[in-house]
């Protein structure tokens, strides 16, 4: 979505004048009307935009609170299981014999 004019624009934007042509002071409040719109709208927009922002960052930061962290209990016996592992690579068949 493209937005072409903005309430500047608006205001600064003059029309040749005919002799049959619209009456300037209802033109010039329609566009008035037209720019406090304008400057309604830009400003929900960036209120939308920041709470856009606000509820992303939000998101992800549950998301990184939410990820399962392993117990210390686990962790200790997965550890013990692999020095255990590791034992049997590097010794193999002495560690049986001091045993």
């Amino acid at each position: 979505m493209d937005i072409k004019l903005t309430s500047k624009d608006i205001l600064e934007k003059e029309f040749k004048k005919s002799v049959k042509g619209y009456n300037i002071d209802q033109v010039d409040q329609f566009l008035d009307q037209i720019m406090e719109d304008y400057d309604n709208f830009e400003r929900v927009i960036n209120e939308l935009k920041a709470e856009n922002e606000r509820l992303k960052e939000e998101l992800s930061g549950s998301i990184r609170k939410s990820s399962p962290q392993p117990t210390t209990s686990n962790m200790n016996y997965d550890i013990l299981k692999r020095v255990a592992n590791l034992e049997k690579a590097v010794f193999g068949d002495k560690l049986k014999e001091k045993l």
